[in-house]
């Protein structure tokens, strides 16, 4: 997502991070000896396990949803109450640092209830957006007018006059958005595109006019919204006068029903979910005008890449898309004229697969250059293009570490960079676009991401640092601190203390994570519990403590859990990440096993011979497939809504990493817990939430058949009306201690 040698003395200087074998921050522990006699198991702070569940992880009352005002002058944002799932929109004034409730949900649905269409759950659902309430809202290009989408309906809020009004609209809107203009908004309802007007003087619109339910207009369809982190099937052009849409038909893709067996007078749900092997939808791009009239549709090569990956539509450039073969190995950026006929602007290969940058291309403000990012180097660099595709200049090099672009300082003409060659971490660099080298912003060591105003220069810096601080500060454009967006969120008495380690394997170096009891006792052995994801785009391992809370309940209940990431996952170059071509478990496995030996060799109160393992989603299925193939190391495994066969996952991602499946046959099978179901010798633990629609249920119990027809025992809990999140409260606590007990009785 140049001269390099010139620039590579200074860079070096400002990203080095000496990485100690480890970094303890609980002591180390002297040699400990053999723990002969039967003990009892510690036991947990119960408090702390409500406290995580019922304010989602401390989340809940935290500032969320950003935004800051063209004019630099306020910054709003969402925010509950320190227990609340219902988020109201806030205000800040830069100017005397001062906070005001700008309007609630409670206000706008007028004490009613909120209810949402299955298109908006199921977009929640991809978004992993566990809140409700004020949830979204979109601006104008002055910033003047908001419109805040909330229950299906539509609210136009005035700043200047500080009151909301509803608009009426024709159903149930989906994604909806204010033209740049703020004369119009566009909404999607029952499949169709539809234009209202802001000041609802006028009726409603519709621009598209479905022929089936199989076609969909303005929508992005399910593998773009999971995979590809496209959630718009829309663009307003920078003028408001036209609309870019997508067109979905769905007709081919195969459709897969969720049901929930709790209430089986109810009918089951109806999903299009391409499996692997199975047809997509067909996706076109088509320009209409506000007025309506005739579509232009932008032509392509649909049949050679058919997937539509990205669009942008910015000010002095062209409608902009990023487009994909079926197998993500080629990629094509291309310009679109008012005709709707392309040109190529570059084209990106990769033998094994292609990852997506979300954000980019990214036009400068004169529209003579855009950014762009590729791997093609080995590691990620940012680059400049001129408006023909050129490559100008590297702006960010591999050095750095680049991991995402976070804005756009317009005024200074630099971009906001997050990078850090520390998979743990992320820094905010400003990099000017004439090739001057990239300027630290973020001090100290932690994750940051930015907000900002490209015009003014205002910005909010967030930081997760690793002391447990959090901060929202708003930077003024010279830099200075104008104030802090306040946290309503809830605070452990006690953090987590990981101590943090860089492992050595084979010559590759690995980040992980150990953490002990609280009632750490010296010379005594514990047995292990492996925190596991393992898999593409997640780090397990980071500085932030709280992603380390319920790990450390897992620990004060009598264990030692540990972390560690190994080949397959980011930050840590192009070859790193490829290892796990067609190969999801073993490559991983062999890392999470050998990283574990390392570990246990300097510390001997690991006890290696109790080694259980557990994770959710990929992290499932490694923990399946952990018991499967490595019985020899893990002894239990809790599998949470696991992939157990990548037939029946999606087509973007699996065949992204697994290839297509007519051609890598083999590959599908040897990766598939179904296949090693025949050699389970260890305790085994299957949870899934029965109305998944990422990972379905049909993973578990596929697998629980498979078991069962080879005489194998194991354990399965079915979270009854559940999706592939688990935000309830009393669930959430509940699973935490069944989990518990499990390896307790395991291990």
């Amino acid at each position: 997502m140049l001269a390099k040698t010139r620039r590579l003395a200074l860079l070096l200087a400002l990203v080095s991070t000496r990485l100690p074998a480890c970094e303890e921050r609980a002591g180390a522990p002297a040699a400990a000896h053999s723990d002969t006699q039967a003990r009892a198991w510690p036991e947990p702070d119960d408090a702390l396990l409500e406290q995580i569940a019922g304010t989602l992880s401390f989340s809940l009352g935290a500032p969320a949803g950003i935004w800051v005002a063209p004019d630099g002058g306020e910054v709003l944002f969402r925010r509950s109450g320190p227990r609340s799932f219902v988020s109201d929109l806030y205000s800040f004034d830069v100017a005397s640092a001062q906070e005001q409730l700008l309007v609630t949900a409670e206000q706008l649905l007028g004490g009613a209830a909120e209810d949402l269409s299955v298109e908006e759950r199921a977009r929640r659902e991809r978004m992993r957006l566990a809140t409700r309430g004020i949830t979204a809202f979109s601006a104008d290009e002055s910033g003047s007018r908001l419109l805040i989408p909330l229950s299906g309906r539509l609210f136009i809020f005035e700043r200047s006059k500080g009151a909301a009004r509803e608009l009426r609209v024709p159903g149930p809107c989906v994604d909806a958005r204010l033209s740049p203009d703020g004369a119009r908004v566009a909404c999607v309802s029952q499949g169709d595109l539809y234009l209202l007007d802001a000041d609802g003087k006028e009726p409603a619109r519709r621009l598209t006019e479905r022929s089936s339910d199989a076609i969909e207009y303005g929508l992005a369809e399910f593998v773009a919204q999971e995979e590809m982190n496209r959630f718009r099937g829309y663009w307003w052009s920078p003028d408001s006068r036209s609309i870019a849409f997508q067109k979905s038909d769905l007709s081919r893709v195969e459709t897969l029903y969720v049901s929930d067996a709790t209430h089986p007078e109810q009918a089951p749900l109806a999903f299009r979910y391409p499996r692997v092997g199975t047809a997509n939808a067909d996706v076109q791009l088509g320009v209409i005008g506000v007025q309506g009239g005739q579509t232009r549709w932008v032509e392509w090569d649909r049949v050679a890449f058919p997937y539509l990956a990205a669009v942008s539509w910015q000010k002095n450039a062209p409608l902009t898309l990023v487009v994909q073969n079926r197998a993500q190995t080629e990629e094509h950026v291309l310009a679109a004229d008012g005709s709707g006929k392309t040109r190529s602007l570059l084209v990106e290969r990769d033998p094994a697969w292609l990852n997506l940058d979300p954000g980019l291309p990214y036009w400068a403000p004169d529209g003579q250059s855009f950014l762009w990012s590729s791997e093609r180097g080995g590691s990620w660099e940012l680059e400049l293009r001129g408006a023909d595709g050129a490559r100008l200049r590297t702006l960010v090099p591999a050095a750095l570490g680049y991991k995402a672009l976070a804005g756009f300082d317009a005024e200074r003409v630099a971009a906001w960079v997050l990078a850090s060659p520390d998979s743990r971490q992320s820094q905010l660099f400003r990099v000017p676009l004439d090739g001057t080298a990239p300027e630290r912003i973020s001090r100290g060591e932690g994750e940051y991401s930015l907000h900002g105003a490209e015009r003014r220069g205002v910005a909010v810096l967030s930081s997760k640092e690793p002391s447990g601080a959090r901060h929202e500060r708003v930077l003024r454009a010279d830099g200075s601190v104008a104030g802090e967006l306040a946290s309503l969120a809830e605070v452990p008495a006690r953090l987590p203390e990981p101590e943090l380690c860089s492992v050595q394997v084979a010559g590759r170096q690995h980040f992980a994570a150990v953490l002990r009891p609280r009632s750490f006792e010296r010379g005594r052995r514990y047995p292990v519990i492996v925190s596991v994801y393992g898999g593409p785009h997640v780090n397990h391992v980071r500085l932030d403590p709280y992603s380390y809370l319920i790990d450390q309940w897992y620990a004060d209940g009598g264990f030692i859990v540990v972390r560690a990431d190994g080949r397959g996952t980011p930050g840590r170059g192009r070859n790193w990440e490829r290892a796990v071509h067609q190969r999801l478990a073993s490559v991983a496995l062999d890392d999470q096993v050998a990283i574990l030996q390392v570990l246990a060799a300097d510390r001997p109160e690991l006890d290696i011979e109790r080694v259980g393992i557990t994770g959710w989603s990929f992290g499932g299925y490694l923990a399946a497939m952990a018991v499967e193939l490595r019985p020899d190391t893990f002894r239990a495994g809790v599998a949470g809504a696991p992939v157990t066969d990548w037939r029946d996952y999606d087509t973007h991602y699996t065949e992204r990493y697994m290839g297509l499946l007519e051609s890598s046959g083999p590959a599908y099978d040897a990766s598939s817990a179904l296949t090693h179901a025949g050699q389970l010798e260890r305790p085994l633990l299957l949870i899934h939430g029965t109305t998944d629609d990422n990972v379905y249920f049909t993973h578990s119990l596929k697998l629980s058949q498979a078991l069962f027809r080879a005489g194998k025992p194991f354990e399965m809990l079915p979270l009854a009306g559940f999706t592939h999140m688990v935000p309830d409260p009393v669930v959430k606590r509940a699973l935490s201690r069944r989990i518990l007990d499990f390896f307790r009785r395991n291990l």
